[in-house]
């Protein structure tokens, strides 16, 4: 007899409709086949089906059975496809007669019927949405990462068994309820508040543009001046995730299994910080099955690079794209696959290998040579990439030792992430009000096109930046970034057009020397 469960894979971060056919023939000598180019983990469901149905209690039939994937020509990965399989034997065998045209089914079963949590439910949910299929019957502990997708029938399943007796009509499931988006909770996962760092407002300032516009950062100063704090308190001031970039990120979570237990939807915006020996697959992506790398992970989020210039020089150039385009191709024999990789990319560094160089209290040990090198391991490109070049002195004594709560028997109020942000999210409401027919999220995002469509110059500022370039040597790409970020600060100021102070901000914030290093 043949049966026909509707199931679903993941490429890269969509997914397609999977038919899983199953045949149980009445000749031949028993067996257990599939075919349509699976991978590791879905050959060895045969044991785990086996297993799971011998344990639930239920006939396995000892016949010839064939399961095929369709379409045979995609490469069928993850443990998955457990259940429709399952499910699929006990269809053809004579054991259940369900009407499943309108079902999609997925989950990954133990030895002992119950079911385990499986990577990429929501692109899944989408697809059946997308599909129109009524009902998608999964694993429990995914029921709410499904739940936030409307106008779908989730059923939260504990076992094999409990979806044969809900078959059977012997016992009733019901199903998971709709978790509208704005009731799902988030925390900021910011581990300094900006009231934490004592001075440095400058680079307050310069996060507090980068955080409004979503500008590149680029941090030099001595060791302990307060960079990898700044870095750290700077989620702490980013804007709330809209929905459809929440469904972004939590689409990339999920299909990698970083999705933290018990959450639907992230709605926080995302920190990654990899360490400098980090590979360029771990970085960019890739391996024998394409998954995203920490620049996607930190898609519409921050990407710290800490250490920046001892990231390997390959390394660091794999970036150029990515911070360029917003995306990342992945190309293998096998095929390509795409993923998203708009982030802020916050990087930090000494001035020198021994830190000191320039320091006007320790004195530098390094030899001129040492410097030099130390400095160009990161390329002009990448420097002509970042908005926001901040020089970051180390902390007088008198800010470190001083009661920040009175200064001169005056009460002062330092000023904390919260306040920060609700500037931050008003501006970047403006942005969002302005490119409401595009799909750009952010003033960052703009490409020549948008910037001639959305910041009009003045002859004063146009003036003004005709000099620029003339005497700092600005390339054509950082003359549209200096723009951009006028662009950001004048959203800060809640100013409709740019004006010259803004553009001088701007300016001050490129770099020294132009294509030489940083």
């Amino acid at each position: 007899m043949l049966a026909k469960v509707f199931s679903g894979a993941t490429v890269g971060l969509e997914s397609v409709p999977i038919e899983v056919e199953v045949d149980i023939a009445s000749q031949g000598l028993p067996s257990f086949t599939i075919v349509g180019l699976p991978d590791k983990a879905v050959e060895e469901s045969r044991e785990r089906v086996r297993s799971a149905l011998k344990n639930s209690g239920v006939d396995f039939p000892t016949r010839r059975i064939t399961v095929n994937l369709a379409p045979a020509d995609l490469p069928k990965a993850g443990p998955g496809f457990d259940l429709p399989i399952a499910l699929g034997i006990l269809i053809a065998s004579g054991q259940l007669k369900p009407d499943l045209e309108d079902t999609l089914v997925l989950g990954e079963l133990s030895l002992d019927g119950s079911l385990r949590h499986t990577n990429g439910i929501l692109p899944i949910a989408l697809l059946a949405k997308e599909k129109k299929f009524k009902n998608l019957f999964l694993p429990a502990i995914n029921a709410k990462e499904a739940s936030v997708i409307k106008g779908l029938k989730i059923y939260p399943l504990k076992s094999l068994i409990h979806l044969f007796y809900h078959l059977m009509k012997h016992e009733e499931i019901k199903p998971q309820p709709h978790t509208p988006f704005s009731r799902i909770k988030t925390s900021i996962l910011a581990e300094f508040d900006m009231a934490d760092v004592q001075g440095q407002e400058h680079a307050k300032r310069a996060l507090e543009i980068a955080a409004t516009g979503g500008h590149n950062v680029f941090m030099k100063g001595v060791p302990g001046a307060g960079k990898t704090m700044l870095a750290r308190a700077l989620p702490g001031i980013l804007p709330d995730l809209t929905e459809d970039e929440a469904m972004e990120v939590t689409k990339i979570y999920s299909v990698t299994g970083n999705l933290p237990p018990g959450e639907s939807v992230i709605k926080h915006r995302p920190f990654r910080a990899p360490h400098h020996t980090t590979s360029r697959i771990g970085l960019i992506g890739g391996g024998t099955r394409p998954m995203p790398g920490e620049i996607s992970l930190a898609h519409r989020g921050i990407l710290f690079l800490d250490e920046f210039p001892e990231f390997p020089r390959h390394v660091l150039e794999a970036l150029r794209q990515p911070m360029e385009d917003g995306v990342v191709t992945i190309s293998r024999a096998a095929g390509q696959v795409t993923y998203p990789a708009k982030f802020i990319l916050v990087a930090a560094s000494n001035p020198c290998p021994c830190g000191y160089y320039g320091d006007p209290k320790k004195q530098c040990r390094c030899l001129p040579g040492q410097i030099s090198r130390y400095q160009k391991r990161v390329s002009g490109p990448i420097i002509d990439r970042i908005d926001l070049h901040l020089e970051v002195p180390a902390v007088k004594v008198e800010k470190l030792t001083q009661d920040l709560s009175t200064q001169a028997g005056l009460k002062l109020k330092t000023e904390n992430s919260k306040a920060i942000k609700k500037r931050v999210q008003k501006a970047r409401n403006l942005q969002t009000k302005r490119f409401v027919k595009t799909k750009l999220k952010s003033n960052a995002e703009m490409a020549t096109k948008e910037v001639k469509q959305f910041c009009h110059l003045s002859s004063e500022c146009l003036s003004l930046l005709r000099q620029a370039v003339s005497q700092m040597n600005l390339s054509a790409r950082a003359y549209y970034r200096v723009i951009k970020l006028a662009r950001t600060i004048a959203d800060l100021s809640g100013e409709k057009e740019i004006i010259s102070t803004h553009i001088a901000e701007s300016l001050q914030y490129r770099p020294r020397e132009e294509n030489e290093g940083f």
